[in-house]
């Protein structure tokens, strides 16, 4: 092991986990009851209407706790530093 080498070192954000804690079992459960939820969440996101999202496994509840654009936020965040 090289001494001279700086180890990187990042901790998520409390946002980046709350988003993530709460998009993927989003998405799993609209795609368990069948729907394509890339278009369910588009859908929300530009009408912000909870109907597009199932209540099924509270998923509907789920996203109600955050602020869309705090998700959308975080969206654009993510794709854009894995796009680099």
């Amino acid at each position: 092991m090289n001494d001279n080498n700086t180890m990187m070192f990042k901790v998520e954000s409390e946002k980046e986990q709350k988003v993530e804690n709460v998009l993927i079992p989003v998405f799993d459960a609209l795609k368990e009851k069948g729907y394509n939820p890339i278009n369910q969440i588009v859908g929300y996101f530009i009408s912000g209407d909870p109907a597009y999202i199932t209540s099924y496994n509270n998923a509907r509840n789920l996203i109600g706790k955050l602020d869309r654009e705090e998700i959308l936020e975080e969206v654009l965040n993510f794709y854009i530093e894995n796009k680099k």
